[in-house]
């Protein structure tokens, strides 16, 4: 086996595993600690920054990051809608259950980004992109998704208990 081959099967296996704990562990609720959900965010936004200034991009290479941090952002976005998020009426607290189906999506976009990869990588002379152009967007559109699927959690959070508070307050 060469190498490539090798960590092609790293990577895989350890996905399996990570991918089979998150769906053991889908059954129950856990807290949603809406006090903490900046912080995530916060430092994937810090270490994409860090790895940008490392080697900056140049020229148009920041509108093709900024267009795959769109696209990023709306994947994250519709992952964020994927997860249920409940609030007790009279505690105020905030449970989530993760969803199979935002699972399923995060799978789903490895096994894309998996083969869009490997076809980017193949054919980047051809198409005249530089490699870091590639892995800087690769860092991009994950730091869109999950930046953005908690910033999305965090308002509807914010929401359901605005109006629980609201309802008991009118109470």
């Amino acid at each position: 086996m060469n190498h490539s081959s090798i960590q092609m099967a790293i990577t895989i296996a350890v996905v399996a595993v990570i991918f089979a704990l998150r769906f053991r562990g889908m059954t129950r609720e856990r807290p949603f600690k809406l006090e903490l959900i900046w912080i995530m965010p916060a430092l994937l936004v810090a270490a994409m920054v860090a790895v940008l200034l490392q080697f900056p991009p140049h020229g148009l290479d920041w509108a093709w990051l900024a267009a795959i941090f769109a696209v990023g952002a709306a994947i994250g976005w519709w992952r964020g809608k994927l997860m249920p998020i409940a609030i007790d009426p009279e505690t105020h607290v905030l449970n989530i259950k993760p969803s199979p189906a935002a699972i399923l999506f995060l799978l789903g976009l490895f096994v894309v980004r998996f083969a869009l990869r490997a076809l980017i990588e193949s054919e980047a002379s051809a198409w005249h992109v530089s490699a870091s152009l590639i892995t800087d967007g690769f860092i991009v559109l994950g730091v869109g998704l999950l930046a953005v699927s908690r910033v999305e959690m965090g308002l509807r959070a914010w929401g359901l208990l605005r109006e629980a508070r609201a309802a008991k307050a009118a109470a």
